[in-house]
């Protein structure tokens, strides 16, 4: 299957909202799941990733949402728990800047 997308990785024959105060917004975010058929488990389970991926990053991570959905297929976990994370943040980048600061070198673009 071939998919034909725009530069903003978004399909070219999809509509555009035709006011110039609305559009599709290019906000560079992933979800960080966590399954369990025990919903408190997936949400301890998120806020101990969450606060270990804030200590690596030595700054508060980016979520923009918090997002909880279920899957009633069998043998699958019921609940999924998604924080909608910044990509930037989930790959080090301001980890990489103040590394670079501190070094005294510029960082690579």
């Amino acid at each position: 299957m071939e998919l034909h997308l725009d530069e903003a990785g978004l399909a070219a024959d999809l509509p555009r909202p035709p006011d110039p105060h609305d559009g599709i917004q290019d906000v560079p975010f992933r979800p960080v799941q966590f399954r369990d058929d025990d919903l408190p488990a997936a949400l301890e389970r998120a806020a101990d990733w969450l606060r270990r991926a804030q200590r690596w990053l030595g700054e508060p991570l980016d979520v923009i949402a918090v997002h909880l959905d279920y899957d009633d297929r069998s043998g699958s976990p019921y609940y999924e728990v998604k924080l909608l994370c910044n990509d930037e943040d989930l790959a080090g980048a301001p980890l990489a800047m103040r590394q670079a600061r501190e070094q005294g070198t510029p960082p690579a673009s």
